[in-house]
């Protein structure tokens, strides 16, 4: 009978565990983002991520506040022998959490560790050959996203994609746009959404701007997007927020449903900063 009862008992400790986790959690992340943003942080993105200096005041403190818990709680992994710096952490924060500004959740759910590599990496797949034969192939990435919470980047990618904010490229909005698409399952274009409405809205839209997007490559008039957004619908979301956010204007010039859905997705509008 003892015996029952500190087994029930356990199993109510853990049960009120689980349905404190949330509170507790939320309250910590509070406490993280309520500390002052350290100086050190501060010269590293002015000399690392111009983009931020272009934010909005009230942006720009969302960003670093976003930033801190964002550092709290990701673990970095330096690869190939390189040593991670809060130089590398802080930057790479910085253009991760721009994807963060107007969504609802205050960090990538899944995300727990970012992998640095010194420059682009080598991975080895198994694609489909004819004939239903299976090949190995060896390819030379900047990014990566996977669905269990890893993040792998080139440092070298990650500079340049920093330095250059208008040139509609940049591997960490690319592979936590993707992180965003993972949150509930395999990356397929379609980030969480704010009700049923919206979701149906984005696929119908979306699909319509990828199919048109495929054609125009197919004549070899791509516009904006880099080409590789053909590839499939999670690509053409990732490479699409790239441009979003670094080429905002030029998008909804071009784009304007595009650009249209990007913003309720992200709840920014950054042609306008």
């Amino acid at each position: 009978m003892v015996a029952m009862s500190l087994l029930a008992l356990a199993a109510l400790a853990l049960v009120l565990a689980l349905l404190g986790q949330p509170r507790w959690q939320a309250w910590r992340r509070g406490q993280v983002a309520a500390q002052s943003f350290p100086v050190a942080w501060r010269r590293i993105l002015r000399r690392r991520v111009p983009a931020v200096a272009r934010l909005p005041f009230e942006r720009q403190q969302q960003l670093k506040k976003r930033m801190q818990v964002f550092l709290a709680e990701t673990r970095f992994i330096g690869c190939a022998g390189l040593d991670v710096t809060e130089d590398m952490r802080v930057t790479v924060a910085a253009q991760a959490c721009l994807l963060l500004l107007g969504r609802p959740e205050p960090v990538f759910e899944r995300l727990r560790e970012v992998l640095l590599y010194p420059g682009a990496f080598v991975v080895n797949r198994v694609s489909p050959g004819p004939a239903g034969l299976q090949r190995d192939e060896r390819r030379v990435l900047a990014g990566e996203s996977w669905t269990r919470g890893q993040v792998i980047l080139s440092w070298q990618d990650v500079l340049h994609g920093a330095a250059l904010p208008h040139d509609g490229r940049n591997v960490v909005i690319h592979e936590f746009a993707h992180q965003l698409d993972q949150a509930t399952g395999v990356a397929n274009g379609a980030p969480a959404l704010r009700s049923r409405p919206v979701a149906a809205q984005w696929s119908r839209v979306m699909q319509a701007e990828f199919d048109a997007f495929c054609a125009r490559c197919e004549v070899g008039e791509p516009g904006l997007l880099d080409p590789y957004a053909a590839t499939d619908p999670a690509e053409f979301f990732a490479v699409a927020s790239e441009v979003f956010y670094e080429q905002p204007a030029e998008l909804a010039a071009e784009r304007p449903a595009l650009y249209a859905m990007l913003a309720e997705a992200y709840g920014v509008n950054p042609a306008q900063w």
